[in-house]
């Protein structure tokens, strides 16, 4: 195997988020923070030397990884199914206005990753589609001499859905990891026959 490090990096700030709004599928751009988020967090991850930028073709996170690849040089590839955990019902509603209607729902959401808001996708739902990508890459990457390092842009839910499956860590232990903050990112390096996170929320 000649993947032996994943960037996962998150978009950066939208309008949305500045006003705790549950965004999913729904596709606000970067607001000024945001695109000064990416811009600063641009140069930092270019200098990881990905081979291979691949992201959500969600707009918050393709304006951010566009930026990342003008530094480091590569063109992004748009994929699907990075985007982010439907939240079917509750897209576009603050979480006092979730909890207001389902109460109890954002907590059971945060807590079991087999459960899914009304209309919406599980965190389990969201790793099943995302691995695949990883997978793909590794066998685009099989066989080639150097170790190499490939960078995704996405979303908080799916990275931290994506980072638990590969980590093969039981649901029950995904609610440990703390969402990512706008623009941070993680490293996960393959070693042995498994992979290992190195580095959770680091950011420029």
């Amino acid at each position: 195997m000649s993947l032996q490090r994943l960037v996962l990096a998150r978009h950066g700030r939208t309008t949305w988020n500045a006003e705790s709004r549950m965004q999913g599928r729904l596709d606000p751009d970067l607001d000024d923070s945001g695109r000064a988020q990416a811009l600063a967090a641009a140069p930092l991850l270019a200098a990881y030397e990905p081979v291979l930028l691949v992201a959500s073709d969600q707009v918050r996170a393709w304006r951010t990884a566009e930026a990342v690849a003008k530094e480091a040089a590569l063109v992004p590839r748009p994929e699907p199914r990075l985007r982010e955990t439907s939240v079917g019902e509750w897209e576009g509603l603050t979480g006092g206005e979730v909890e207001a209607g389902w109460p109890g729902g954002l907590e059971a959401w945060r807590t079991d990753p087999a459960w899914a808001p009304p209309g919406g996708e599980s965190r389990v739902d969201v790793a099943r589609r995302a691995v695949p990508v990883v997978d793909d890459l590794v066998g685009e990457l099989a066989g080639t001499e150097e170790p190499h390092t490939a960078m995704l842009v996405a979303h908080g839910g799916t990275i931290i859905a994506l980072t638990a499956s590969m980590l093969g860590w039981p649901t029950s232990a995904w609610p440990s990891l703390q969402p990512l903050g706008n623009c941070a990112w993680a490293i996960l390096e393959h070693r042995v026959d498994r992979w290992r996170l190195r580095a959770w929320g680091l950011r420029a």
